[in-house]
């Protein structure tokens, strides 16, 4: 099973990128998604930026997978 994580792309150079989750900034390689934009949210597995989103999905899919978490450890 895939996975990808919804973050927030808050620097942008050439082919990579800084994307942030709650605080949390990781270097993504942006090669296989070239229109994302500074500000937009991007779709993150393995390292790589697979898809871009809208802000609104993206909050969505962060709640759900919170939801998921919390059910887990009970």
């Amino acid at each position: 099973m895939c996975l990808a994580i919804p973050m927030k792309l808050v620097e942008r150079r050439e082919f990579v990128g800084t994307a942030e989750i709650e605080g949390v900034q990781r270097e993504i390689g942006l090669a296989l998604c070239p229109e994302a934009e500074i500000g937009g949210f991007v779709l993150v597995h393995a390292g790589f930026a697979i898809g871009c989103i809208d802000e609104e999905a993206a909050r969505e899919t962060l709640a759900a997978l919170a939801q998921i978490a919390e059910e887990g450890l009970s």
